[in-house]
């Protein structure tokens, strides 16, 4: 929409108000003044800051590369992007924000509500939880105060604080609509605070504050199938987003531990199946081999109802609860099997540690999925051996040409009838395994590689 369209628009308010009006509310309205968050809002303008973030990687034509006109092209326009972040530091300068502004080859400028423009660094960022934090050098910062986020309640006022379209210090307000929305896709560790208040591009990584003016979430992703917001915002709780920086600023990143399960929400009927008296958890439906859970005895089955005493409803909360511990930290769970409450006691394992774990036992299909597979095949006949189900790219599979769906009949000209004779003879010194593998488009051989 135009300027010129807008101050219209304008106009066109103004000719409909009631004369009295037209000097603004009165302070008040029989000695009672009227409701106002500004008092509120004032002290914590100050916390909320805007980032200009550009691309400084922008890649450069090729030598030989040439337009219509035979000359070189020129260097493309730099990438260019707007957020918000809070101040959480004001002795050392760290704002927080959303990883999803802050790329390696970006620059920064954060500029604050006084006009003051600085220079910002990197710190670091974890992408799974989409939270940063940059650094600037800086005198007279006011840092905003942080509440505890597990004691917000659905219908709690909150206010919105952001540059949303690059303007500055916008403020919106509405409710707390729901809690510990998940499962959404949007990160990989979700746990959101959903608000009706209005967030639009350029809020990410603004403040999402209570009527005390503290800060109970940050604001990073909306729902909006029409472009525009429909009042559907969501925001990172504050104590997910502080436990996080923290990390950050400690060690540079997140070193998420490893506990090595796969897990789904308890539903009621899952519970009745398997005879559990547990209304709400997270039932474990696999346990990875050589991980922690499996060394600490956790089975096919086990309802999770606790991590580290804090109880659990949703397989989402277990995942949030330890992904927020570094590896090497204890974990006890509490966990029902066949209806009997037990503790489980482990220690999350590094990631790097686990996958070399991992490939030193199976050194050439570490990191495939993999079931046996027993069937009458259109023009084969009756054929046994072992089907890949899913791999990473990363692996020796992936990169010596197999793919999902094919159907492993030998190794080493060995035949291979089960996952237990796959795993039987892929372990050895060997450098190279030769595979026998049938697909749809015909059958042939694959050397694997460490």
């Amino acid at each position: 929409m135009k300027l010129s369209q807008l101050l219209c628009l304008s106009c066109l308010a103004l000719s409909v108000v009631p004369i009295g009006l037209q000097a603004g509310l009165p302070p008040s309205i029989n000695n009672q003044a009227l409701p106002s968050l500004s008092k509120i809002v004032q002290p914590i303008m100050a916390t909320v800051v805007n980032i200009e973030a550009k691309n400084t990687a922008a890649p450069t034509p090729k030598p030989d590369a040439q337009n219509e006109n035979g000359d070189a092209p020129k260097r493309q326009e730099k990438g260019y992007s707007i957020g918000s972040g809070v101040i959480i530091d004001a002795q050392k300068g760290y704002v927080i924000t959303n990883a999803h502004l802050a790329n390696k080859n970006n620059s920064f400028t954060v500029t604050l509500s006084d006009g003051r423009r600085f220079k910002a660094h990197l710190v670091g960022k974890d992408a799974p939880s989409d939270i940063a934090v940059l650094q600037i050098k800086a005198s007279n910062l006011t840092p905003i105060v942080l509440a505890n986020s597990d004691k917000l309640e659905v219908g709690d006022f909150v206010i919105a604080i952001g540059n949303p379209y690059g303007l500055d210090q916008t403020v919106t307000s509405g409710i707390i609509s729901a809690l510990r929305r998940s499962d959404l896709g949007i990160e990989n560790y979700e746990d959101f605070i959903q608000t009706d208040a209005s967030i639009n591009p350029g809020n990410s990584g603004g403040a999402l504050v209570n009527l005390k003016g503290e800060l109970v979430g940050i604001n990073t992703a909306i729902l909006a199938p029409s472009g525009g917001n429909v009042g559907i915002g969501f925001a990172i709780p504050s104590n997910m987003a502080k436990s996080v920086a923290d990390q950050i600023i400690q060690y540079g990143k997140v070193d998420r531990g490893v506990v090595g399960v796969m897990m789904q929400t308890l539903t009621p009927e899952l519970a009745t199946a398997f005879h559990d008296n547990a209304s709400k958890g997270a039932i474990i439906t696999m346990v990875n081999p050589l991980s922690p859970a499996d060394t600490a005895g956790l089975k096919l089955g086990d309802v999770i109802t606790a991590v580290n005493g804090q109880k659990v409803e949703s397989a989402s909360q277990v995942k949030n609860s330890i992904g927020l511990m570094r590896s090497g930290s204890n974990v006890n769970l509490s966990i029902l099997r066949n209806g009997k409450s037990m503790t489980i006691k482990l220690v999350s394992a590094n990631s790097t540690v686990y996958q070399n774990k991992i490939a030193t036992q199976n050194p050439f299909f570490f990191g495939t999925m993999l079931q046996n597979y027993d069937t009458i095949v259109p023009n084969y006949g009756h054929v046994k051996g072992v089907q890949i189900l899913d791999l990473e790219e990363s692996t020796p599979a992936w990169q010596a040409g197999l793919r999902p769906g094919d159907v492993i009949l030998s190794l080493a000209n060995n035949t291979v009838q089960t996952t237990d004779q796959l795993t039987k003879y892929s372990q050895g010194n060997a450098k190279t395994l030769l595979v026998s593998v049938l697909r749809e488009s015909g059958a042939g051989f694959f050397l694997l590689k460490r």
